[in-house]
């Protein structure tokens, strides 16, 4: 323990021996390093609280989510301190009084860009912070300018997100105006195109009215009238028939003449109405049946040669002679028709080539104006909701902007922190004089104790003189300790002289 004391008494000693080296090495480094420190331009910084607030009792229903609602949100924060609206500050604060060009602008706009910060406290918090240290500037000077930044920057916000809200609503709006004015141009001549092709080629067009739809048509009406006239030429068959086998005129006589000729015409409208298809069942052909056997008993009970004979026109013969005309008649429409069908068919045959090259090409037509009317309608659809969204966002004031706290007037520089610094600068001053001086202790070679001489001879040593120090060295030895601590209080006194200063200063910023 003894043997630090000594060592820690040797130290002093040797440091106290070189104070005026000491001395001197903290004066340049205070010197030195105060001039660093008054060099440091005073940053004096600003802050604003903001609140936004985006309404979601109509921006619900109108399909704005939360998520639309977290991205503008980012938008804000991004966007606030973009080049543009950096350039609005510039122009709008006391910066753009040493703007003379371009590049000088770029410049303060990318010292703004670094002196800005924007924090995200909530979701819809925001705080603005601005520090302004301008070197051409006082210190009241840059304190001002930093609070006109933050209220630069908090008029930007309003006038981007509440008037341009509107203006970039009015412009999305006319952008789509001119798209869908476009678009139904182009739709009205698609359909008119598709309504002239319908015309020209109405009969080869797929759907009602086709080539195809036509040939099945007649191909069903043609076997339908050869079904008819199958039947109407069997019918005439059986009428010849029946007309063949009926004779054209009946004899007649005397009293009997009379009964042959009833007699003619009861078979004459016994034919007709089996003609007609009745059976033998019904009634009249019953009658007729009785009245034609009565008739036949009567004639065959007149004596032969009784009276003349006479050639009577058979009634039944001439009814069957119209009949088989209206049949014949029959026939020749029917088989007309079958004509007209088969005519027909065979040139819907002819056109059925034709048919696949207009189906494919209104196919694409069609395909062109689905393909326009689809853009029309999503455009139509976007710009009413496009309008909708815009009419909640701006006219009803779904953004709520409100000041929480104003931007604040800096009283104290909020860098660097100049008493600290000049505070250290004197110990760091104090700390390498006092250094210096050790360290040439160390380097000279003495012997400020026996036991360190004896140590480094080897030999014993008997014993030490102290110094010893006339009345003229002793006044001198005092006038040179009064010098010192001179020089030491002026390096405090400087120190002290500083620090008011730097307080009158800020006194003066308030």
């Amino acid at each position: 323990m003894n043997g630090l004391y000594d060592e820690f008494r040797v130290i002093i000693h040797s440091v106290w021996n070189r104070r005026w080296l000491a001395l001197a090495v903290a004066w340049g480094i205070c010197l030195l390093g105060w001039l660093v420190v008054a060099l440091i331009p005073n940053s004096y910084e600003s802050r604003a609280r903001i609140s936004v607030e985006m309404q979601s009792i109509l921006s619900d229903k109108v399909g704005i989510e939360s998520r639309d609602r977290k991205r503008d949100l980012d938008r804000i924060q991004e966007t606030l301190t973009s080049t543009i609206n950096l350039e609005k500050v510039v122009r709008g604060t006391d910066l753009n009084l040493s703007v003379e060009s371009d590049r000088e602008m770029a410049g303060k706009v990318e010292m703004l860009r670094k002196n800005i910060e924007i924090k995200s406290e909530k979701d819809n918090l925001f705080e603005i912070i601005a520090t302004s240290s301008a070197s051409n500037f006082s210190d009241a000077e840059n304190a001002v300018l930093s609070r006109k930044i933050v209220q630069k920057l908090i008029d930007i916000f309003v006038e981007t997100n509440l008037s341009g809200d509107r203006n970039e609503t009015k412009e999305t709006l006319k952008f789509l105006d001119e798209q869908l004015a476009a678009r139904e141009k182009a739709l009205q001549e698609a359909e008119q195109k598709r309504v002239q092709f319908e015309t020209e080629n109405l009969g080869l067009l797929p759907g009602v009215g086709s080539i195809s739809q036509r040939m099945e048509a007649s191909r069903a009406e043609l076997q339908q009238i050869e079904s008819q006239l199958v039947s109407a030429s069997s019918a005439l068959a059986a009428l010849n028939g029946q007309l063949s086998g009926t004779p054209a005129t009946i004899a007649t006589s005397g009293s009997t003449g009379g009964a042959r000729s009833q007699l003619a015409q009861a078979q004459g409208e016994l034919a007709s109405a089996r003609a007609r298809g009745w059976t033998d069942s019904h009634p009249d052909i019953i009658a007729l049946k009785n009245q034609i056997a009565a008739l036949n008993k009567q004639i065959a009970a007149t004596p032969k040669g009784s009276g003349a004979n006479y050639g009577t026109p058979n009634p039944a013969y001439s009814s069957l002679q119209s009949m088989r005309a209206e049949r014949q008649a029959a026939v020749a429409a029917l088989q007309a028709r079958k004509n007209a069908i088969q005519a027909d068919m065979a040139q819907y045959a002819s056109q059925q080539t034709l048919e696949p090259g207009v189906a494919a090409e209104m196919a694409r037509i069609n395909r062109n104006y689905d393909v326009l009317k689809a853009q029309y309608d999503k455009l139509l659809q976007d710009r009413e909701q496009i309008k909708l969204r815009g009419q909640v966002e701006t006219e009803t004031d779904a953004i709520k902007f409100k000041v929480i706290d104003p931007p604040s007037s800096p009283r104290t520089p909020a860098a660097p922190n100049r008493p600290l610094l000049l505070a250290l600068v004197l110990f760091v001053g104090l700390g390498g004089g006092v250094g210096a001086a050790f360290a040439m202790g160390q380097l000279q070679t003495t012997y400020p104790t026996a036991g360190r001489l004896e140590k480094a001879s080897g030999l014993p040593v008997i014993g030490s003189v102290s110094q010893v120090m006339t009345s003229e060295q002793r006044a001198i030895g005092q006038k040179k300790m009064r010098l010192f601590y001179s020089a030491g209080g002026g390096l405090l006194g400087v120190f002290a002289l500083l620090m008011v200063v730097e307080f009158i200063q800020r006194g003066m910023v308030a």
